[in-house]
C-alpha cells in the first residue's frame, strides 16, 4: 500500500514525530526503544481521505420530507432548518461526523460548510476537529445569490460577498497551514453555480491562491444544475468552471455526475479534480458519475461520502465498497461478458480512497504507508465474522465484505482510535446533545 502498489505480509512500521520512518517485514525492522502496538492478526491500511462533506447535515439525517426528493427540491426543504443551526450545533455535529469518519478508517477529512446563521462559524468545525485528533481541510464555504437575484436559496441565508471575502481571509490568516505534515488547512469554497455570483466565483478564486490555498465548489451534479447554467450564463457548469479561471491542480470540484465526453476531456486538460460521492448521488438519484472514464482520460479522482443529510452516513470504507460496485453497472449492457472488459477491483477503489483523495487535496504526505508520509493508517481485527471464509484475499475482503468499523486508528502517529473506541472524547453525551438538537430544528 504505497505509491508502487506494494502489500506486505507479516510488515512492520517505525513511527517518529507523525511520520513513517521505516516500513519493512517485521523480521527486518531494526532495534529501536519505544512503545509497541502489535497487530497480528490485523490488516494494516492507510488512512482513507474524505474530499467532500458537510459535517453539520449529521443534524438532518433522514428527515421525512426530504427523503425522497431530488437536489433542487432537498435544498429547498432543508435550508430553512438549516438557518436555525447555532454554534453549539455547528460544533456538535462536526464532533458527530468526524468520529464516524475516524472509526470508518478516514484520517483526513474536507468540510464544506457554506452556511452561517446566529454566530455558527467555521471556527465552530475547526475545534471540533482539533479536539477528536483528525487531519482537517475546514473548506469556507459561501452563497451570495438568495432568491430575491435569481439564486436557489432563501435570501435569509445568504452573505453578503464583502461579508465573505472579508471573514475567508481571517480564517487563511489565523488557521491555514500549508506546510507537509499540517493537521489543518484552509479552502476557500463557494457553495455551487446557483447560489453565488460570477463575480463571487472569480474573487475566491483570487484570494486563495493569494494564500496558496485550493478552491472547491460543487459542479455538475445534475440535470436541473446543467439547465441552471445554461439559462444563467450560457454554458453547461464544466465550461462555465473553465471560464472563470476554476482550473489547476488546486481546484477540485464535488460530484460531477452530468458531463459529457468534452467536459470530461476539459477536467483532464485543467487537472482538477473530482470527489466522487456515489451514495449521494443514489440517494438524491442525481446519477452516476462516470469515473472509470475520468481514469481512463487522467481526471484525478478521490472519494467522498458528501454531507450526511444527502448520504446519512459517514463511513468512508463502505463508500469504497459503493463506489466499486456502482462503477460496475455504469457500463455498456453485456460488457462483462466481453474477453476484454474492466471491472473496478478492490485495490483501484481502496487507491481513489487514499492516493485519489490524497493528490485530490494536493497533499503528497498521506494516502500510502510508506516512509516520509505522515503516521495516519488503520486496522482491522481479520479474526471476525465478516471475514471468516475470505482470508485468502484480506486487502479484498475489507472491500468485497460487508464494511467493518476500524479496531484501531493512528492520525500523525498518535492513536485516536483503540479496540473500536475513540480515545479523544466520550461519545455517548455528544450522541444525547447531537440528538437534542437535530429534534430541536426539526421542531423548534
Amino acid at each position: 500500500m504505497d505509491d508502487e502498489r506494494n502489500e506486505i505480509i507479516n510488515g512492520g512500521m517505525i513511527i517518529r514525530n507523525g511520520f513513517i520512518e521505516t516500513v519493512s517485514p517485521t523480521s527486518e525492522l531494526p532495534p529501536v526503544d519505544g512503545h509497541e502496538i502489535d497487530l497480528d492478526g490485523h490488516i494494516v491500511l492507510p488512512g482513507l481521505v474524505n474530499t467532500h462533506h458537510h459535517l453539520y447535515q449529521t443534524l438532518t439525517r433522514a428527515v421525512p420530507a426530504a427523503q425522497n426528493s431530488g437536489l433542487f427540491q432537498w435544498l429547498q426543504t432543508l435550508y430553512p432548518i438549516w438557518a436555525r443551526l447555532t454554534p453549539d450545533a455547528v460544533y456538535t455535529s462536526a464532533l458527530v461526523g468526524t468520529a464516524e469518519l475516524l472509526l470508518s478508517g478516514c484520517t483526513t477529512t474536507s468540510d464544506h460548510l457554506y452556511l452561517f446563521p446566529n454566530g455558527s462559524r467555521l471556527d465552530d468545525t475547526i475545534r471540533a476537529a482539533d479536539e477528536i485528533g483528525i487531519r482537517f481541510h475546514a473548506a469556507r464555504g459561501s452563497m451570495s445569490l438568495g432568491e430575491s437575484d435569481g439564486g436557489l436559496p432563501p435570501d435569509s441565508v445568504v452573505e453578503t460577498e464583502s461579508e465573505i471575502i472579508t471573514d475567508s481571509q481571517r480564517l487563511l490568516e489565523t488557521y491555514h497551514d500549508p506546510k507537509r505534515g499540517s493537521m489543518l488547512r484552509i479552502v476557500i469554497a463557494p457553495c455551487s453555480p446557483f447560489s453565488v455570483s460570477p463575480n463571487l466565483m472569480r474573487e475566491s478564486l483570487e484570494l486563495g491562491r493569494s494564500y496558496g490555498a485550493q478552491m472547491h465548489t460543487h459542479l455538475a451534479e445534475t440535470q436541473d444544475e446543467e439547465e441552471y447554467c445554461l439559462d444563467m450564463f450560457g454554458h453547461r457548469p464544466v465550461h462555465y468552471a473553465e471560464e472563470l479561471g476554476w482550473t489547476g491542480t488546486d481546484t477540485w470540484f464535488a460530484h460531477v455526475v452530468n458531463v459529457n465526453s468534452q467536459d470530461i476531456q476539459a477536467l483532464a486538460r485543467n487537472k482538477s479534480g473530482v470527489a466522487h460521492c456515489p451514495s449521494s448521488n443514489m440517494r438524491l438519484a442525481s446519477g452516476i458519475a462516470p469515473i472509470q472514464k475520468f481514469i481512463k482520460n487522467g481526471v484525478t479522482v478521490g472519494l467522498a461520502v458528501d454531507g450526511s443529510a444527502s448520504n446519512d452516513s459517514s463511513h468512508l470504507l463502505a463508500e469504497a465498497r459503493q463506489a466499486m460496485l456502482l462503477s460496475r453497472i455504469n457500463q455498456s449492457p453485456g460488457f462483462a461478458n466481453k474477453p476484454d472488459h474492466k471491472m473496478m477491483g478492490a485495490r483501484e477503489s481502496l487507491e481513489i480512497a487514499t492516493l485519489g483523495g490524497a493528490a485530490v487535496l494536493q497533499r503528497d504526505d498521506i494516502g500510502a504507508l510508506s516512509p516520509g508520509k505522515c503516521a495516519d493508517f488503520f486496522a482491522l481485527d481479520l479474526n471476525r465474522l465478516d471475514y471468516a471464509g475470505a482470508l485468502h484475499d484480506p486487502v479484498a475482503a475489507t472491500i468485497f465484505c460487508s464494511p467493518q468499523k476500524a479496531d484501531l486508528v493512528v492520525v500523525n502517529g498518535k492513536v485516536v482510535v483503540r479496540n473500536g473506541q475513540l480515545t479523544n472524547i466520550d461519545l455517548e453525551p455528544v450522541i444525547r446533545r447531537q440528538n437534542k438538537l437535530a429534534l430541536q430544528l426539526i421542531d423548534p
